[in-house]
């Protein structure tokens, strides 16, 4: 029991004289690894609704809604709380119009609606998002 005490006392005495080993995040930060995979950028220029990105995401977190594949007019639903950040999809996709972003890597919230990200033109999001509302409507009146 004394080897005990003894011991836990000059463990103590020792740390009082070291630095911490925590750091001070946020408020000093480290540049990000280069090959971090991080949040899912879409280009939807380069796009042309192939849905290989559909059907290679193995968490099913892609949904790529086709509004007129005509004219290339997609809205892509990226829901960053089911993926994996695999990349399985940035390799798969032909064009190059996917790739996981090493700057935005702090994806942490608070809810659920900062997940569910939409990306395209923004005339298109708005009129994907107020279908969606008119279906949960429904549903409700239902």
């Amino acid at each position: 029991m004394k080897f005990r005490v003894a011991a836990m006392l000059g463990d103590i005495v020792e740390s009082l004289f070291k630095r911490p080993i925590t750091e001070k995040y946020p408020f000093e930060r480290h540049p990000a690894p280069d090959r971090l995979r991080g949040k899912l950028e879409w280009n939807p220029e380069k796009c042309t609704g192939c849905c290989l990105c559909n059907k290679d995401c193995p968490s099913n977190a892609i949904e790529l809604i086709v509004i007129d594949k005509k004219a290339k007019r997609f809205v892509m639903e990226y829901h960053a709380d089911r993926c994996t950040y695999c990349a399985q999809c940035v390799q798969n996709c032909r064009f190059e119009c996917l790739n996981m972003s090493s700057e935005q890597w702090e994806l942490a919230a608070l809810s659920k609606q900062p997940f569910e990200v939409y990306y395209g033109k923004d005339e298109d999001i708005q009129a994907i998002l107020e279908k969606h509302a008119a279906q949960k409507l429904q549903s409700l009146n239902q």
